[in-house]
């Protein structure tokens, strides 16, 4: 233990790969927790009329928003000595929900998915806790961008393979059986995460220290920085709703546009796509200038829109096949999701020196832009009951990349006549008061 930490402080390529291991682990088995029963079909199933996945998804992802929003109280004010006992209880009440979604029996058994979505949420704030405010946070965070891209894919193929292994297991047992397996590895990632040492000076100097935040912190930032914040929130609203509609209903989506596509096309769309979008953010860190970041990080952002929205608009004209236009589109989701959730707040707090931590922020967009994911599901189930699950991703897409680039536009003109105002000067100094 000695040495480990011995080289956590003083070898600077040990201490990026343990942080991005840990990360990368404890978030993919997070996953595990979260997403395999959305491979299930539960076919010929229903409740109200709607068809009972969809019901299954509304539910966790209801729990899931529930706890985003409580994630900006508690993310934002959490201690760096309550984390591991925090994500370990999460992970605990999240399997016990999955445990009584295999007891309780249809049509009934929706309501344990709305348990297990309602810790699972915050996950994502602790372990980005452990990274942010350092010199070299888009790199650290790379372990935790890969998960966010592949985990879902490859789970998807496990979760085939495992009902391969073990027929006799049943769709409401699966979730419960994947979590099962996924849980000593999770304890094994969650220690790693635990030993990582805090910010160095060197970081706070550099990023700006990261603290607690308290009513009056949350009052101060948004007085400042006010409509640029809505603006992200609500483009980031539109981009994680496109995100997960189109991971809840890949199957669905897949069946449509290539009925004879192979179950390895989850992992191979997401992490082709995973290697474009990490080479993005991990270029990031290479910007020492926070101003620069900044703006860079917002670059990025809109050319992913741009390819979401040109790759539908090829596949729409024949000019592109399914598997090359759901590889694009998830390039550009990513490519637009990630630098958001890794490096825009993360550089935002740097450049104009915020009190605040980007767990404030970061949960403050996805606690919106998972209602927008329920809205959307709904929306579809009563006024697009009839439109195929590929044509409701190719319309939204289009809405959502043109809304996008403006709100991103607006943005970035608030944001750049605050600097100015500040008189904040491209090396992150206020020149005057």
């Amino acid at each position: 233990m000695q040495s480990i930490q011995r080289l956590l402080n003083t070898s600077k390529p040990f201490f990026i790969a343990w942080c991005m291991l840990a990360a990368f682990g404890t978030y993919f088995c997070m996953y595990a927790f979260r997403k395999p029963f959305n491979a299930g079909i539960y076919e010929g199933l229903t409740l109200w009329d709607i068809h009972y996945k969809t019901i299954l998804i509304i539910s966790q992802v209801f729990g899931y928003m529930l706890s985003k929003f409580m994630g900006i109280k508690v993310i934002s004010e959490l201690k760096s000595t309550s984390r591991t006992k925090l994500i370990i209880g999460l992970i605990l009440f999240a399997e016990i929900a999955l445990l009584l979604f295999g007891f309780v029996p249809h049509p009934y058994n929706f309501i344990c998915l709305f348990l297990n979505g309602l810790p699972l949420g915050m996950i994502w704030g602790i372990v980005f806790s452990y990274l942010e405010g350092r010199k070299f946070t888009e790199i650290l965070a790379i372990g935790l961008s890969i998960s966010l891209i592949v985990s879902s894919g490859i789970l998807k193929t496990l979760y085939f393979d495992v009902r391969e292994w073990f027929p006799f297991v049943s769709e409401f047992w699966m979730p419960f059986t994947m979590g099962l397996l996924f849980l000593p590895l999770f304890f094994l990632f969650v220690w790693m995460l635990s030993v990582i040492p805090a910010p160095s000076e060197e970081d706070i100097l550099a990023r700006a220290p990261r603290r607690p935040m308290n009513n009056e912190d949350k009052r101060t930032v948004f007085r400042n920085y006010g409509l640029g914040v809505l603006c992200y929130i609500i483009l980031y609203t539109f981009l994680a709703t496109l995100r997960d509609f189109r991971d809840n209903f890949a199957v669905e989506i897949w069946n449509e546009v290539d009925p004879s596509f192979n179950k390895n096309v989850f992992t191979q769309t997401e992490a082709i796509a995973s290697v474009i979008v990490l080479a993005a953010i991990g270029s990031l860190s290479a910007i020492k200038n926070n101003f620069k970041g900044f703006w860079s990080v917002n670059s990025i952002i809109a050319i992913g829109f741009l390819i979401s929205g040109l790759s539908t608009l090829l596949f729409q004209l024949h000019k592109i096949s399914p598997f090359l236009w759901m590889f694009l589109l998830g390039t550009g989701l990513f490519l637009a999701y990630m630098p958001m959730q890794i490096a825009l707040f993360e550089r935002m707090i740097a450049f104009f020196r915020i009190k605040a931590n980007a767990g404030f922020f970061v949960y403050m967009c996805d606690s919106i832009g998972y209602l927008g994911s329920v809205v959307l599901m709904l929306y579809k189930e009563f006024f697009m009951k009839d439109l195929q699950w590929s044509l409701v991703l190719i319309k939204f897409t289009y809405l959502q990349a043109i809304l996008s680039l403006a709100l991103l536009a607006v943005a970035c003109i608030f944001f750049f006549k605050t600097a100015k105002r500040k008189n904040i000067t491209e090396a992150g100094i206020i020149t005057s008061a």
